[in-house]
């Protein structure tokens, strides 16, 4: 069962312990076939950019928020 629905606004922690406004692309799954943690697809969309990121990274977030 997928935490997040495509499309869903969320937030993804960074390294520095910041939160970046991202929007939930899909889960990465294999990564728990072959005994890795979930991992999720997001694009920021200040950038268009896409990471592949450790799900434990990704939260909730209402769309009306900002970044920090």
């Amino acid at each position: 069962m997928a935490l997040f629905k495509e499309g869903e606004a969320v937030w993804v922690q960074q390294a520095d312990g910041s939160a970046r406004p991202g929007i939930f692309v899909g889960d990465g799954e294999n990564a728990t076939w072959f005994g890795g943690a979930p991992l999720a697809y997001v694009v920021y969309p200040d950038t268009k950019d896409g990471e592949e990121v450790n799900l434990a990274r990704v939260t909730a977030r209402d769309e009306n928020e900002s970044g920090n």
